[in-house]
């Protein structure tokens, strides 16, 4: 066992609830993790990583995402999304006009602020432990990179949105800051994740799809976690060599410094590489064993 699932997360369970559903479908002792967090409110996709494929749960989670986020305008909320305490403001709800003008502010690498209630750390604690225990929590701003955001629908108090954006950006903490912008506060009322790096919700599986015996069938490959990466084919020889963590000669001109990803014939991912232009050698980072 050794991949990854494309699981289509429903609202409710959290994302640990799903990566112990998909554990009790695997053998025994069999690792398992999941990659890019989805609060129980939100749905759609949640990589479950099986087996060694644990150890590339990062690479997804960097990748870029795509959401379908809906935000609710007039109230503000304590966790800026609906599990919070909603608060009206008795402010009317924006222009579309407005809403496009805030949302296009936004767009961009920009300085984000989490929500209080995040996993973020505050004094060697998670943000959310102290704002539910009264206590004040006070974040940094930090910079990250949101790609594009699209007004798919508005109406009454409610506007869709398409979000394209990078690593660490809260959808909340966005529709906070729409509110914050436009006067009337605002929060997330609803969230979809319908793309992490090239796992995409149309071909998510719900996990009650799942089965012992059907599992397998849809483990994807763990090299669709760095399908962005250089990619080289290995005969046996050199397969062996990386897996007891000796460098190889690479067997094909490359980019100096680059990562590359080494797969055996067939396909299945060896080992994430380091290129060494001046020895011409691939050194390896992260060896992936035979299971």
């Amino acid at each position: 066992m050794f991949g990854l699932l494309n699981i289509n997360k429903s609202i409710g369970p959290t994302s640990h609830d799903v990566v112990a559903a998909c554990r009790r479908l695997l053998p025994r002792k069999t690792r398992v993790g999941h990659a890019g967090t989805l609060d129980p409110f939100a749905s759609g996709v949640l990589v479950v990583c099986v087996g060694s494929a644990t150890r590339l749960a990062d690479d997804v989670a960097d990748a870029d995402k795509q959401y379908i986020a809906q935000v609710s305008f007039g109230a503000t909320s304590t966790t800026d999304d609906l599990e919070g305490e909603i608060t009206p403001t008795g402010s009317p709800p924006p222009a579309p006009a407005d809403l496009q003008r805030a949302a296009s502010a936004l767009v961009g690498r920009i300085q984000q602020t989490p929500p209080a209630y995040s996993a973020v750390h505050v004094a060697g604690q998670r943000a959310y432990k102290l704002a539910r225990a009264g206590k004040p929590v006070e974040l940094t701003a930090r910079s990250v990179e949101v790609h594009a955001i699209e007004l798919l629908e508005f109406a009454g108090s409610t506007a869709r949105l398409r979000i394209d954006c990078g690593k660490g950006v809260y959808i909340r903490a966005l529709a906070r800051d729409l509110g914050r912008a436009l006067g009337c506060g605002a929060y997330c009322s609803a969230l979809t994740r319908t793309r992490i790096g090239h796992f995409t919700l149309d071909a998510a599986v719900n996990l009650n799809d799942l089965s012992p015996q059907n599992l397998p069938t849809h483990l994807l490959p763990a090299r669709l976690a760095v399908a962005d990466w250089p990619h080289v084919e290995l005969g046996a020889a050199l397969v062996a060599e990386l897996q007891l963590g000796r460098p190889i000669p690479a067997p094909a001109p490359l980019d100096g410094g680059s990562g590359v990803a080494a797969v055996d014939a067939a396909g299945r991912l060896i080992a994430l590489c380091d290129f060494d232009m001046g020895t011409s050698l691939l050194r390896p980072r992260r060896v992936f064993p035979l299971e």
